[in-house]
């Protein structure tokens, strides 16, 4: 038990979990749980005792037991000592100061990583102020390669998400040009296929193929099935380039989603020996969202930030080319309004560059959640001053497939030009050859002419 006064007010914690819940910021997950603490003045005090536990108490006590969850396992078993040895004498407080101070440089912080668990960067995040968590971050480098580099200090990528509610391979090519005459496409060509269907992921798969190859665009494609369905078709010798997964922090949320460590192994092994990769071999995209364990009834009483902090962990050990939480994306019983999903996606954020993933956010909310645009460009502008990795493009920002509102190509003008931010390089230089950016960077007009519209691309079906 952990006990601490307030003015004239005792307050004690049951356990670590108890004590992490109730030091981290207000969110309708924790209270939906029945975790969060009663009053701001609970909050502080947890925050108080939190500060003064030594790091290596998370090693000691974990919070979902060893035995019962290969997460846990995971996280303890790859812990790195060695990395961890510069930091094992402070306590949380100190951490924070430690990684606040200006003699700490991206170069420790990448040496440290490994020597991180999600839980230390959890609780550390709960005593930090928002300027702190963007501070950190931003001193943060996670470098990826596949046919492009991600992660480069000064560049942002961005995710082209040309959905279709029908899964129309037409439909889903002209938003993709559109999307691709913006200058988007960089982090990966992505699609959220409405069907299951081996040959319409097939189809999908062939048709990226297709326009990258035809177009020679220096990017990556993804159609973001199932993990099994991406084995399957790896095994039917479609051009798969990253293997995608949904990933959560516990073991028993993960068997929700119907996958395991060794099935990410599998696909893992599987996506490299295809060897599409002209760069690197980072062949995995993972994406997370704070709520996934509770909305499985899968958190072990643990607070949902640290529960996604843990789906980092998986992350980590497959070496992925991207990883995004789906910040808003669940709903107001999780995150309730624009407060909540600022603060959450700037916590995600910075657990997951302190840990070594490439982070990125789909910057995103639901349309009964008490947010609305100006929310998510408050939340965008912070995130890529934090050195966001990358953020998705959507047509309007209007998913017309997944129905929700997230950010669009002209955001991603939007912050490029505020921030002076560039394009991953190799797509830079294609983005210029192909007139749709000049030598400053800046988006050229295109007009009917133009080679990318000179006529959709073919359905890309294989009978």
């Amino acid at each position: 038990m952990y006990q601490t006064n307030l003015g004239h007010q005792r307050y004690s914690f049951r356990d670590l979990r108890d004590l992490m819940a109730k030091a981290s910021p207000a969110r309708s997950g924790d209270y939906l749980a029945g975790i969060g603490a009663e009053s701001a003045e609970e909050r502080m005090a947890a925050r108080m005792v939190l500060a003064d536990l030594s790091l290596k108490t998370f090693l000691e006590q974990p919070l979902i037991p060893y035995e019962q969850d290969e997460v846990t396992r995971l996280i303890i078993d790859s812990h790195d000592r060695q990395a961890f040895a510069p930091i094992a004498h402070l306590t949380v407080g100190d951490f924070r100061n430690w990684l606040l101070s200006e003699k700490v440089r991206s170069e420790t912080l990448a040496h440290i990583a490994p020597g991180v668990t999600p839980e230390m960067a959890a609780a550390v995040s709960k005593i930090m102020r928002n300027q702190d968590l963007i501070l950190v971050a931003r001193k943060c480098r996670v470098i990826t390669r596949f046919r492009n580099t991600i992660g480069l200090p000064g560049h942002l990528s961005v995710r082209l998400q040309p959905n279709h509610p029908t899964d129309s391979l037409q439909g889903i090519a002209a938003s993709m040009l559109d999307g691709l005459l913006y200058g988007a496409g960089d982090a990966v060509i992505g699609i959220n296929p409405a069907s299951d269907s081996l040959g319409l992921l097939e189809n999908l798969n062939y048709m990226l193929d297709d326009v990258i190859q035809r177009f020679e665009i220096p990017t990556q494609s993804c159609v973001l099935t199932h993990v099994t369905n991406t084995i399957k078709l790896i095994e039917r010798g479609a051009p798969v380039d990253l293997v995608f997964q949904s990933i959560a922090g516990s073991e028993a949320a993960n068997s929700g989603f119907g996958i395991n460590l060794a099935m990410l192994a599998e696909a893992q092994d599987a996506a490299l020996s295809l060897k599409r990769g002209t760069l690197g071999d980072n062949v995995m995209y993972f994406e997370t969202g704070q709520g996934s364990c509770l909305s499985a009834n899968a958190h072990f009483g643990v607070d949902q930030q640290t529960c996604e902090a843990r789906a980092y962990a998986i992350a980590r050990r497959f070496s992925p080319l991207l990883v995004n939480t789906v910040v808003g994306f669940i709903g107001p019983e999780y995150l309730y309004d624009g407060k909540q999903i600022i603060r959450a996606g700037l916590e995600d954020h910075f657990c997951g560059k302190l840990l070594g993933v490439p982070l990125g956010c789909d910057v995103c909310y639901t349309n009964h959640a008490e947010a609305d645009q100006d929310d998510m460009d408050t939340l965008l502008t912070l995130l890529a001053t934090a050195g966001l990795t990358f953020l998705i493009g959507v047509p309007g920002a209007d998913d017309i497939m997944l129905n929700y509102q997230s950010t669009s190509f002209h955001d991603a003008l939007y912050i490029r030009e505020l921030l002076g931010l560039k394009h991953a390089p190799e797509f830079a230089v294609w983005l210029e050859k192909m007139r749709i950016i000049d030598s400053q960077g800046m988006i050229c007009e295109t007009g009917a002419t133009h080679p990318l519209l000179q006529h959709l691309p073919e359905s890309g079906v294989r009978s």
